[in-house]
């Protein structure tokens, strides 16, 4: 399964405002699970997904031009992890900068998944309250609800996955194969 023009079907975008934080490690983490099950049956193994560090970006984003590349980045008809910490009861600062500067439908053509870590249990919510409704504003398929990972559990990420998958990769995979389909359609035209 490719969307990206390269081959590669996923992007990462980490919006925590430190390099290496344990956000962007279960965020990695999740992109490759995610990448792996969305291939599994393919004859080679899939490739590691694109990653956009916004910690790395964080000093140019205002300019405009770096918040534009680091979306041309992502490809067009993409599957993107899309992940933050819970700050405050929502989503980094970080991660609302580059979304604000995304144009309004940026993210059509997109399936997105939420990812947030959590410090609390009351917090686990967070992703679908704050993140997800976003990123549909944005014009992005987000066809599951987001994966809510605990500080307690990021040494079992994998099993945190894999219990999302169970309950969501029926959806995720049907529409991933809809935007596979929509531009496929849109090639022929």
């Amino acid at each position: 399964m490719a969307i990206g023009d390269d081959g590669n079907p996923m992007t990462v975008v980490v919006g925590h405002p430190r390099p290496g934080s344990r956000t962007h490690a279960v965020a990695v983490r999740a992109g490759d699970l995610l990448a792996t099950r969305l291939r599994a049956g393919a004859a080679k193994p899939p490739p590691r997904p694109h990653l956009v560090d916004l910690a790395l970006l964080a000093p140019f984003l205002l300019d405009g031009r770096t918040a534009g590349r680091a979306f041309e980045a992502m490809g067009p008809n993409r599957v993107v992890v899309m992940a933050s910490p819970t700050f405050r009861g929502a989503y980094s600062g970080l991660l609302k900068v580059f979304l604000d500067l995304l144009p309004r439908h940026g993210l059509s053509g997109s399936v997105v998944v939420p990812l947030m870590t959590a410090g609390i249990p009351e917090h686990r919510h967070v992703v679908d309250t704050t993140l997800r409704p976003v990123l549909a504003e944005l014009g992005a398929d987000v066809p599951t609800p987001g994966i809510s990972v605990l500080e307690t559990d990021i040494g079992r990420v994998d099993e945190v996955f894999e219990a999302w998958w169970d309950a969501n990769g029926r959806a995720l995979r049907r529409a991933v194969g809809a935007a596979l389909a929509l531009r496929e359609e849109a090639t022929r035209c």
